[in-house]
This record gives structure tokens, sequence and C-alpha cells, in this order.
């Protein structure tokens, strides 16, 4: 292997997500059409990162909640690829 030869990681898509939801209790939100999409990201790790931040930033209203979705799985729910 060269020195230029780079190591391809996998990526393994993960989506972060969030809002409002309607009760503290499940993750229904209250407006689908104030869903905020705060970025895709290559693996778990950069995807936590972002829903942290984004977390952190809504903490002062107790309904907002972000979410990680494992995008990867739901394209390939079999892992083929």
């Amino acid at each position: 292997m060269s020195a230029h030869t780079e190591v391809e990681t996998p990526q393994l898509l993960h989506l972060v997500i969030g809002g409002e939801l309607r009760h503290l209790d499940a993750p229904v939100f209250r407006d689908l059409s104030q869903v905020e999409f705060v970025g895709a990201y290559p693996n778990y790790e950069e995807a936590k990162k972002a829903w942290k931040a984004r977390a952190q930033a809504t903490v002062d209203n107790a309904h907002m909640r972000f979410f990680i979705l494992h995008a990867h799985k739901m394209i390939d729910p079999r892992g083929d690829h």
C-alpha cells in the first residue's frame, strides 16, 4: 500500500432530526411541518456530536427532542451493503 492510498471507511448513514413533541411520554411531533433536519452524517459518532449540540441548544424547552436515525439500517435492513 503506498503512502498516498487512502483506506476508505464504510459509510453508515445517520440522520439527525428533531422538534417539539406533543407530550413528553411519546415521540410524536407537535407539528410535522416544523420538524428540523439537522443533517446527514457518515457514522454514529459524527451524528451524536450534532445531536448533542442541537439538544443542548434547545435545553430550555422541555418538549424539544432530537433523534439519531440509523438510516443505513432503513436503506439496507439486511446489511448486504
